[in-house]
């Protein structure tokens, strides 16, 4: 999927917009999203999904489960956001906070759902969506390479470009390594049983280190046979050409979205 993501980025129909145009859309409508109610939140996610299946033409599908990934995160949290426990003769001074009367009583605990808790879960749930798709907008239309530019020319420390970089590359790496040792795990039928996998997955993490340290080595010492000198210098063409139907729409959305978030909060 990773390898997908990072080709979708090259090959997407936004390709030819300014990347600091789309940067800059996708940040503000962080911050919006990051100061707005759950409406507007609603609204910047649905908006976004606009901009990435149509615009953009990222297929529907692997939109649904790149988004499905920190939906899942939020879902396992759930619990420790709903839920709360109290000792059994303190139950009066949470009483009001019970929602419906949902709860349990586990020996001398009580254990209930509660209602400030689903109001975070409220508050959580489209802020998290919303901020997501601003990421997966970033990650799906602009390709690493040119982010880091646009960094360097904001003036950002060269240490911390060239490591995001070298990150960025290592990651790929490792999932790739981390792939092959598994397919061929598999065709060996290393997890057939649980114990099995167990010893497998043992295997796989102690092989993925290994080879993951020769692959830093070999990278080092190619860096070090071209002079490498601190400093990654990459070659970067301009045929970008602002769209203005692209430019008014983001604008006018901005603004509307902005004017609904002053309006929900007043």
């Amino acid at each position: 999927m990773n390898h997908q993501i990072d080709s979708l980025a090259y090959t997407n129909r936004l390709r030819g917009l300014p990347p600091t145009h789309k940067l800059s859309f996708a940040i503000a409508l962080l911050i919006l999203s990051l100061l707005s109610g759950a409406i507007v939140q609603l609204s910047i996610a649905l908006w976004l999904a606009v901009w990435i299946v149509i615009y953009a033409g990222i297929p529907g599908k692997l939109y649904l489960r790149l988004l499905s990934l920190p939906l899942v995160f939020l879902l396992t949290s759930l619990p420790a956001l709903v839920m709360g426990g109290i000792q059994l003769n303190q139950i009066q001074a949470i009483h009001s906070d019970i929602w419906q009367g949902w709860g349990i009583s586990i020996g001398n605990f009580y254990l209930y759902v509660s209602r400030t808790g689903l109001y975070q879960v409220s508050l959580l749930f489209p802020r998290t969506l919303a901020s997501t798709s601003c990421m997966y907008f970033i990650l799906l239309t602009i390709p690493f390479t040119e982010t880091l530019q646009i960094l360097r020319k904001l003036r950002f420390p060269p240490l911390l470009t060239e490591l995001l970089l070298l990150m960025y590359r290592f990651i790929f790496s490792l999932l790739a390594i981390a792939d092959e040792l598994w397919i061929a795990q598999n065709s060996r039928c290393g997890y057939r049983t649980w114990k099995l996998g167990m010893r497998s997955l043992g295997i796989l993490i102690g092989q993925l280190l290994q080879r993951t340290l020769v692959n830093y080595r070999q990278v080092s010492l190619s860096l070090a046979s071209r002079g490498f000198n601190g400093e990654l210098r990459v070659w970067h063409s301009s045929p970008y050409k602002p769209s203005p139907r692209y430019t008014f729409e983001a604008l006018f959305g901005c603004t509307v979205l902005s004017l609904l978030s002053v309006v929900f909060q007043s």
